[in-house]
């Protein structure tokens, strides 16, 4: 705090006292004026908030304007209450009073029945969500509606109006914060819990042990507010349990939903005290202006006449296309300023809707894959022409199976598995050969070592490419993370055995005269604990026949189906987490397999034929039994090495699973737990009928 002087050579005083001002006082000439101004230090809380609110906004800024969602004015977003039985009576949601779970947010008025009547604008839609008792508003519409485009402008209008308020008010209005509910397991992970995670994933002022906490007080405090996408992506047991698990959460929720699939959820769980309000087709005036004020100033006679149609004529072709906010888009990216984007209306070309949108769609992958200025960091890794094919190739092998869900696991099955299998047999074959040559040749001399070396090489090889063989055929998903192998039921399990056997096994050394150190008999059974773990868990299909390469029956756990629920009906997990818990994780378990198997073969051989051969003898087994899961009969290896003969063959990326992903975030896929399919079953139609048409070569 300063005082400062009137007139010039006054000297600034100071004062102690603190007032939430500036507080002013001045008497008379040249008297001193003293300025007290708050020192009053604002709370973590306020400061997280806000820091969160600033980088929320920076995020959905720049996604908004490379989506043209607000070039210059937001794309226009209609809403009314729906009469799908998605939702409960709209007065559970007005509810005021002491029945309200949530006050208004400041400055907004409680949310009443008259203020739903007749729907309403963006702005609308903001008081609905700032005025909802309930907390509570859940967004349908049918495939290409807008969906994500109105949650984004509503999150953008809820962060406008939280920065206009005063500091005072600002503590009372929460940040939205956009989310996916893609791997949320709602069975072990409370709401909050769960999003506290997000947040400290996606936001690096939260990302340490005490941002983490702080993150989950600011949910539980009410001071963010989720809006959730992706609940039609998520497969149907799996919904209900995430809307029966958001009910308790203990913040403003907005829910976003394609309308089939929150009917379906209805009808098992309802999220209590929702109000579900669903898009509305944007209007052919409120299309026209939008497209026009989306040009430059001097728009062409194209675009003018364009928009004039709308205008003039609302019931035409046209107007009835360009109703859905995702043919709104894709006008702006396929005709630029001077384009001649009136051919649209040529009656003759275009007689129906249909046709227009299959004139819109034949350059949908073009517009997604050209790169926009402005946009350096989102430029894209493949061309229009690599990414048309890619996907016209997977939308006719998706035809040919007469599916629309793209199972990433059943790649290996669209490539000839014989050539892989060559090339894991020569890196299986050789190394496990040179292993044991080398135990052969310190037994019997370097002659008889090469020779049975040579052998064991060339059946290791036949052996592991006949295993790999058996990936011609479709192969079910055997897990899709840690969980689905350690099981709650398989440690309990696999402890319970390795203390019974270490126990056992000192037991019988003292009653044979012979004691042995009890680690020592710990570390000799520890690997028939882990066997019973993976056995009785998902992960018997990881690990066996990985000794002689032939399987050894059905594992415990299939006797106990009630345990082994799909992977989809636990949790939401994307297809490529699923894939890179195959890279990763079996790979990790078929490396403990091994070293656990080496560790009991390597001090049982030694004891009977000393520490060099047991040493040996182990490393060739283990070397073995690490190879078969590892590499042979993992399907997440079987898929990159089929899409490096796809590449060869039909000129897809390499990397097919990066480039599904980047497809996905381009909005041309979408995933629905652990499979992809294509946003819209019209692009996969269509991708389908243009390869059909393609000359064969």
């Amino acid at each position: 705090m300063g005082r400062r002087g009137s007139g010039s050579g006054i000297p600034r005083q100071s004062a102690g006292n603190t007032h939430y001002g500036p507080v002013n006082l001045q008497t008379g000439d040249h008297s001193v004026q003293n300025n007290y101004f708050s020192t009053t230090p604002r709370s973590p809380l306020d400061v997280a908030a806000d820091t969160l609110a600033d980088a929320v906004q920076k995020q959905w800024e720049d996604e908004a304007g490379f989506r043209r969602l607000l070039e210059p004015a937001p794309l226009p977003v209609r809403w009314r209450v729906t009469e799908r039985k998605v939702a409960g009576p709209p007065a559970g949601a007005t509810a005021v009073g002491t029945r309200a779970r949530f006050a208004p947010l400041p400055g907004l008025d409680p949310l009443t029945g008259e203020h739903l009547r007749d729907g309403g604008d963006l702005k609308g839609l903001h008081d609905v969500y700032g005025g909802v008792a309930s907390g509570r508003l859940l967004l349908v519409g049918p495939p290409a509606a807008g969906k994500t485009t109105a949650a984004v402008l509503l999150l953008l209008e809820a962060l406008r109006y939280r920065a206009r308020a005063n500091p005072t008010d600002r503590e009372h209005i929460p940040v939205p914060v956009l989310l996916s509910l893609n791997g949320w397991d709602p069975a072990r992970e409370r709401a909050d819990e769960w999003a506290a995670g997000q947040l400290a994933r996606k936001y690096t002022s939260f990302r340490s042990r005490k941002g983490h906490d702080l993150a989950r007080t600011l949910l539980q405090k009410g001071r963010v507010a989720l809006f959730l996408d992706g609940l039609d992506e998520v497969t149907g047991r799996l919904r209900a349990a995430m809307v029966s698990a958001l009910t308790s959460a203990p913040c403003r929720l907005v829910l976003l939903s394609r309308s089939l699939e929150a009917r379906l959820t209805a009808k098992k769980a309802r999220l209590s005290g929702a109000l579900a309000l669903e898009l509305q087709e944007v209007c052919p005036r409120d299309a026209a202006a939008y497209l026009l004020h989306s040009r430059r100033a001097s728009s062409s006679s194209a675009w003018q006449k364009l928009t004039r149609h709308l205008q003039d004529r609302p019931g035409s072709a046209v107007a009835e296309v360009l109703s859905r906010p995702l043919w709104i888009t894709l006008v702006l990216d396929v005709y630029g300023d001077d384009s001649p984007v009136d051919e649209l209306l040529d009656t003759a070309r275009f007689p129906r809707p249909r046709d227009i949108e299959h004139h819109l769609l034949d350059h949908v992958v073009t517009a997604a894959y050209t790169p926009r200025d402005g946009y350096p960091d989102r430029r894209p890794r493949h061309s229009p022409e690599i990414a048309e094919r890619t996907l016209r190739h997977l939308a006719a092998r998706l035809a040919e199976e007469g599916t629309h869900e793209l199972c990433w696991w059943h790649i290996p099955t669209w490539a000839a598995p014989r050539p892989r299998a060559i090339l894991l047999a020569a890196l299986v074959g050789p190394t496990f050969g040179a292993l044991s040559g080398l135990t052969f040749s310190y037994a019997w001399g370097p002659v008889w070592g090469m020779l049975l070396g040579l052998l064991t090489a060339i059946g290791g090889g036949f052996v592991a490419g006949g295993l790999h063989m058996r990936f011609s055929e479709r192969q079910p998903l055997p897990s899709a993370g840690w969980r689905d192998v350690f099981t709650p039921f398989s440690l309990t399990v696999g402890a319970g055995i390795w203390t019974v056997s270490a126990c056992a096994l000192w037991y019988g050394y003292q009653l044979r005269g012979d004691p042995m150190p009890f680690w020592l008999c710990a570390l000799l059974t520890f690997v028939w604990g882990f066997a019973a773990t993976m056995v009785s868990g998902s992960g018997f299909g990881i690990v066996k026949g990985t000794l002689l390469g032939f399987g050894s029956g059905p594992s415990f756990a299939a006797l106990r189906k009630s345990d082994r629920a799909a992977v989809v009906d636990t949790r939401s997990i994307g297809p490529r987490d699923v894939w890179r818990h195959h890279i990763g994780l079996r790979l990790l378990l078929g490396l403990t397999a091994g070293s656990t198997f080496m560790l009991w073969q390597i001090p049982v051989t030694a004891h009977a034929l000393g520490w060099r051969d047991g040493i040996l003898i182990g490393l060739s087994t283990g070397c073995w039994t690490i190879l078969i899961p590892c590499l042979v009969r993992n399907l997440a290896v079987a898929t990159a090495l089929a899409a490096v003969q796809l590449s060869a063959k039909e000129g897809t990326p390499v990397r097919l699973l990066s480039f599904l992903e980047d497809a996905r975030r381009r909005n041309l896929l979408r995933a629905v737990g652990p499979v992809y399919q294509f946003r819209h079953s019209r692009l996969q139609e269509h991708l389908t009928r243009q390869r059909a048409h393609l000359p064969k070569a």
